[in-house]
């Protein structure tokens, strides 16, 4: 195995000429013997070919592969399988793997087609296979599918109206460190709109319940959690094999098909995820065919599905969630393009929520990124103009297209390219000219920061000057500094993980004079 990998590597930062003009014929001489030595060619030729390579030659090596699956070497065979999807195999290559099937010579071999069957194969794939119950159950849901994706395009309707909803319970999800304020939102839309109910907030979810028919779009008007879940059961089983019927027995109960069927424009597809686990390659195979052999009409696909159904780790098993794909969020209506290191949106609405309102509230981001602190601020009113500086142009370009697709009545939006530090020196800003400083500064993860503790104390120097009194600065506090002027109090802190990494939520207030 070592050699293979190493022959590979070898080969496969060769151009593509030289690959097919010296590599594959001197495969194509040599000895058994040696051929099974050098079988690493047939990988690198796959993978090569699939990113150069020109027309007539991705045809010709297509025709070598296929030949190569007549091969009287298995290995050789299998490596072929493996390498045809990846330039674009077709109906005859989908015969030829069909023809295999007739007589493979074991298992592994069977397995191999399969997975090749899984990339290429059509109508005539899914024909075979369905004609021979269980054999080969994960390529026959991935093709039907693949088929399903291209004959009837999946789309979630948020306006469709959710008939079964006694009992059901509807997961927010956030950000550890953001789930307060995610209750204190759905508290507040609760006593608006009561056709829901608090149920619980743990750890990072908040639980409602519904008290009457309703509709996505309801519950898209809340911007500050991260996903939406419908819990479907909790499954707890000793061992993983013993889960797998437990699993696909909620995968396709009765709540479960009712919600797809009834959100669901098109095909019924889902993507299977172990939360917080990886891959899990081998566990989401098992499930997904044993939930498929219970309902063929709701398949696993990880492209491009509508749906997850994602499964939380919880004491002695896991919670078990169907939650919406909705590309792009719905809430995020008004962003036209981002940027590199932008802001998590619910993070921004979470801030923009705790930092309050005052009346014709003025309010500066330092670090504006793509403007989604200054938007997330000026959706819950109040605000009589925003100001956007940061060091790179096309940044501010990408925050004021946002803003205008953002549609924000009777608002002034000024943007300027500069050092926050010289903020005294921009229209619009100066000494105590704002009455909120929101924003989410360069943390030096994705951006580097030459002086970290110097850029967070810069920026209490500057809200020290900027905010009127009464004026707050909320931002997310990468270190373990407080402003050194004594006009800034702490209001609140908490501690929020953005990421991989722990950080602290602070606002600050400007005392009063």
């Amino acid at each position: 195995m070592k050699s293979d990998q190493e022959l590979y590597r070898r080969l496969r930062a060769l151009p593509w000429e030289k690959l097919w003009t010296e590599a594959v014929p001197s495969f194509d001489r040599a000895s058994p013997r040696e051929r099974m030595q050098n079988v690493a060619v047939i990988r690198a030729v796959g993978v090569v070919f699939a990113e150069s390579g020109a027309t007539e030659q991705k045809t010709a090596v297509c025709d070598w592969l296929k030949n190569l699956l007549r091969d009287p070497a298995e290995k050789i065979r299998r490596y072929a399988m493996a390498a045809l999807p990846k330039i674009g195999a077709g109906t005859g290559e989908e015969r030829e793997l069909l023809s295999l099937l007739e007589t493979p010579s074991g298992e592994r071999e069977k397995k191999s087609v399969g997975r090749a069957l899984e990339k290429i194969g059509g109508a005539a794939t899914l024909s075979a296979v369905s004609k021979t119950p269980g054999l080969l159950p994960q390529t026959e849901q991935k093709v039907k599918a693949s088929l399903a994706r291209a004959e009837s395009p999946s789309v979630i309707r948020l306006d469709r109206v959710f008939t079964h909803f006694r009992g059901l319970r509807i997961h927010l999800r956030c950000r550890k460190g953001l789930e307060t304020i995610v209750r204190d939102e759905v508290r507040e839309f609760i006593a608006k709109n009561r056709k829901f109910r608090l149920l619980e907030f743990r750890g990072e979810c908040v639980a409602i319940t519904p008290l009457a028919p309703f509709s996505l779009a309801e519950l898209y008007v809340l911007r500050c959690f991260d996903t939406l879940g419908f819990g479907l059961g909790v499954v707890r089983a000793p061992t993983p094999v013993q889960s797998v019927e437990p699993l696909a027995e909620v995968i396709t109960s009765p709540l479960s098909r009712r919600l797809f069927e009834a959100f669901t424009e098109g095909s019924l597809r889902y993507r299977l995820a172990y939360v917080g686990r990886g891959h899990q390659r081998g566990a989401v195979n098992l499930v997904a065919n044993r939930a498929y052999a219970l309902c063929p009409k709701i398949l696993n696909d990880a492209r491009q599905a509508p749906w997850a159904i994602d499964l939380h780790p919880i004491k002695g098993g896991c919670s078990v969630e169907l939650r919406p794909k909705l590309t792009p969020d719905p809430r995020l209506y008004y962003r036209t393009d981002d940027v590199w290191a932008a802001s998590h949106p619910p993070l921004a609405a979470c801030m923009a929520r705790i930092a309050g309102r005052v009346k014709d509230e003025i309010i500066w981001d330092p670090f504006c990124g793509s403007g989604l602190e200054l938007i997330e601020s000026a959706l819950l009113g109040g605000v009589k103009s925003i100001h956007g500086t940061d060091l790179d142009p096309a940044a501010l370009k990408i925050a004021q297209a946002n803003v205008a697709a953002a549609k924000l009545p009777e608002l002034q939006a000024r943007f300027a390219c500069g050092d926050f530090r010289d903020f005294a020196k921009i229209e619009g800003l100066g000494p105590s000219s704002v009455t909120l400083i929101i924003t989410n500064p360069p943390m030096g993860r994705r951006i580097r920061v030459p002086s970290l503790t110097g850029l967070i104390n810069d920026l209490f120097t500057a809200a020290a000057l900027a905010l009127k009194p009464g004026g707050r600065l909320v931002f997310p506090n990468p270190v373990r500094l407080e402003p050194k002027d004594p006009s800034l109090s702490l209001h609140s802190r908490q501690a929020i993980d953005l990421g991989g990494f722990e950080c602290r939520l602070e606002v600050y207030g400007k005392r009063n004079r």
